[in-house]
């Protein structure tokens, strides 16, 4: 193997457990990364301060892709922010209105935004979108930097919320499934994929020093774009066919016990 000097990784479904909730050995792991050089780096669809939180002590040391590869951030320092033109915004809401059941959630860099009464599902979207604000109407337009649109169906994104919105493909648009119930709205060339490799050039650190783990389709770009790629075993049948290994499930904490076995920790 390859020595590793680059670890990112999912959050949702990945390093995280069901209950959301990272694994008590991160802390012991995490000194050790740093004792040998090796930086890390959480990839979500989450907002930053979605993804930031669970970092505290070490949130200024680390690397962060947040909103899918439209906001990237090293040591503080920002090395990219995308922005989502305000014409389609309007459009895309418009097309999610038409959605039986659908919900939209406007992230930005301030704030995400959503104009739904239904306070059960604000309080379920509150984890992944910490900061976050009600407004009448999402076609108006906002003071913020936009960067994408998530849109929510109860009955799954593949099935109810894809065949809608592909459309936008033909605009230039991203449109990716980014959970079993999660559909995100994006400029093109937006995703964890593009987002690694400005940190990697960023970085001087190649694909093949680089090691990350994903479960979604969200994830399939940035596997491809490091040599130690791992679809986690609880993951989506397209993520496996991409990547080069496999880890153990989320709730087994599959991404500390590969790199723990990397370290030899174990």
């Amino acid at each position: 193997m390859e020595q590793i000097k680059l670890i990112v990784t999912d959050m949702d479904g990945t390093f995280l457990n069901s209950s959301h909730e990272m694994s008590p050995e991160f802390s012991e792991v995490y000194k050790e990364l740093k004792k040998r050089n090796i930086v890390f780096v959480p990839a979500s669809g989450r907002q930053m301060p979605g993804i930031t939180h669970y970092f505290g002590e070490i949130e200024s040391e680390i690397g962060f892709i947040a909103e899918n590869g439209g906001y990237v951030i090293y040591k503080d320092q920002e090395l990219f922010a995308d922005t989502l033109e305000y014409k389609y915004i309007v459009d895309i809401i418009k097309a999610v209105r038409e959605i039986p059941g659908a919900k939209a959630v406007l992230s930005a860099k301030k704030m995400a935004y959503y104009e739904t009464e239904d306070q059960q599902f604000v309080d379920f979207f509150s984890k992944y979108y910490t900061e976050n604000m009600k407004k009448d109407d999402l076609t108006e337009k906002i003071d913020d930097t936009a960067f994408k649109i998530a849109v929510y169906h109860p009955e799954g994104s593949e099935q109810y919320l894809y065949p809608a919105l592909k459309k936008f493909e033909e605009f230039g648009l991203e449109i990716v499934v980014s959970g079993a119930h999660w559909l995100d709205v994006m400029n093109k060339d937006i995703n964890k994929g593009n987002a690694l490799k400005i940190l990697q050039k960023s970085l001087g650190i190649s694909p093949e020093n680089t090691m990350a783990f994903g479960d979604y389709m969200n994830d399939i770009e940035m596997l491809k774009n490091a040599k130690y790629s791992y679809a986690m075993q609880n993951a989506h049948p397209n993520v496996k066919q991409v990547a080069n290994f496999e880890a153990c499930t989320n709730d087994s904490f599959g991404v500390l016990k590969t790199i723990k076995d990397y370290l030899h920790l174990n």
